[in-house]
């Protein structure tokens, strides 16, 4: 992929084909450690869309005419074809994303394990027989919608490309896969072993920005559209789809999430729950992150300081480095954002205290660094405690008893994980069944189990993904009658 200067030189994937943007441009990608230039890939159009969908349509017939075993075959070698490339990967997506390579050795991990898990859980895409009438047959066939269209986000490019990718076209369809701009490199390494391995046109990749989203979402073959990241983009994407047709829009959103603990708790697991909740090692940027972290008056002073202490060790630096807490914030308009939103919590009162600046030293006069920071004697009337930061900033809430906690937790307009300690089990399925959320841990925080359906409630989206219920989703239900003697 490098070219004479040697920059990492991307190329879309269209039918089989490596190919350039129509309009002849590029957008470039630097490493957010030390703002160089390390890539480009090309800057595609509603024409390279328009092709992708040819290649698409050519295909998906074909694809959706294999047996389901076939398909799951074509999946399992897909995956081991990537765990093969997974440390060329994971160093890929260190310097293109700002993530620390351990985690993106974690993050290719994972794709190939939901590669896996798409494939096996392709047989159990079954219809049902309907005992309606004595004298009538009554069933119902799963079918593939046909074209799918798949936006990525910055924060797990490869991951999610790879994984997701799997779920939609193990039914039978075809997918065209817009990474993020920011963070592109990877996608075009997967295109490459998609190549190798799938039928050409089974999956495309076009690269581009917002405009090349667009002309995805608002084509009017695309009948399935999936997007993860931010909620004001979601909103945008379900209008522009209704405006071209009627169409099936998942969305995994945003999240503003608690992390509640109650005085029975165990404190020293839910203190490390906290640090490890709030994904600074992924520079927060995570829509599942643990960022209102509420703690019972009775245990406030216990739980504070040892939250504070762990996140005084962490140790941001070079994403490369194995012994890096954690890396740079993922572009400039992060890091821009990050800071504007500590300057506000500041303006609205909240406690500063840890972190709300760049790390000290040369080492990080360039980059989008942004220590992990803690805002304490925060109240519901903040913004840093309504409004999702995506940064890696922890606010700090104060509580006395479970109505003002629901209403705590609740009184934000996203609704996607929320963590619950406490050792009483009546009280955790009162909080379990209050709390308005679509991914819920008790004794637990941010891990996703396989095959357990996770998306959220209210701005944080619609639809589950990571199991059999995204599977499904890529389906439509045809109901059959036949009319027996």
């Amino acid at each position: 992929m490098a070219n004479d200067d040697g920059l990492i030189e991307g190329r879309m994937l269209i039918g089989g084909e490596f190919t350039d943007s129509e309009s002849g441009h590029w957008i470039e990608t630097i490493n957010p450690a030390t703002e160089a230039l390390i890539g480009r890939v090309p800057a595609g159009t509603a024409a390279d869309v328009e092709r992708a969908v040819t290649a698409a349509s050519s295909a998906q017939k074909a694809w959706a005419a294999l047996d389901m075993q076939v398909r799951a075959d074509y999946l399992g070698k897909l995956g081991d074809a990537i765990a093969a490339r997974t440390e060329e990967l994971a160093r890929l997506e260190a310097i293109d994303t700002g993530n620390t390579i351990g985690k993106m050795v974690a993050d290719v991990e994972k794709a190939v394990e939901r590669i896996r898990l798409a494939a096996g859980l392709g047989l159990e895409l079954k219809g049902e027989t309907i005992p309606s009438t004595a004298k009538c047959l009554h069933f119902t066939l799963r079918t593939p919608y046909g074209i799918v269209g798949r936006i990525i986000p910055f924060n797990h490019p490869f991951g999610f490309a790879a994984s997701r990718l799997a779920s939609a076209i193990i039914p039978g369809n075809a997918i065209i896969i817009k990474p993020c701009e920011t963070s592109p490199l990877s996608a075009c390494v997967l295109g490459e072993i998609v190549n190798e391995v799938l039928p050409p046109g089974v999956v495309n990749i076009v690269t581009g920005g917002p405009a090349t989203g667009d002309a995805i979402v608002r084509h009017p073959k695309i009948k399935r559209i999936a997007f993860i990241g931010h909620a004001a983009t979601g909103m945008a994407i379900q209008r522009a789809a209704a405006e071209v047709a009627v169409k099936h829009v998942s969305l995994e959103l945003g999240g503003k999430n608690p992390m509640i603990i109650c005085p029975d708790a165990d404190l020293d697991a839910a203190s490390d729950a906290a640090v490890r909740g709030m994904n600074f090692a992924w520079q927060g940027q995570s829509c599942g992150s643990t960022s209102r972290l509420m703690l019972h008056e009775d245990v406030y002073d216990t739980v504070l300081p040892r939250v504070l202490g762990q996140i005084g060790k962490m140790r941001a630096g070079d994403p490369l480095d194995p012994a890096s807490s954690m890396g740079p914030m993922n572009s400039r308009m992060q890091y821009d954002k990050t800071m504007e939103y500590i300057d506000i919590a500041k303006a609205d009162g909240a406690t500063l205290a840890a972190g709300g600046k760049r790390p000290e030293g040369a080492a990080y006069d360039k980059g989008f660094w942004v220590e992990p920071t803690v805002f304490t004697d925060v109240t519901m009337d903040m913004r840093i405690a309504r409004e999702e930061v995506f940064g890696p900033v922890l606010s700090v809430l104060k509580w006395r008893d479970i109505d003002e906690v629901i209403d705590m937790a609740n009184a934000v307009d996203y609704g996607l994980t929320a963590s619950i300690w406490t050792r009483d089990l009546d009280l955790a399925l009162r909080l379990t069944r209050a709390v308005e959320a679509g991914y819920v841990w008790v004794n637990g925080t941010g891990t996703h189990f396989r095959n357990v359906p996770h998306g959220g409630f209210k701005n944080s989206g619609t639809g589950r993904e990571e199991g059999i219920d995204e599977l499904l989703s890529y389906t439509e239900v045809k109901a059959v009658n036949i009319l027996a003697g």
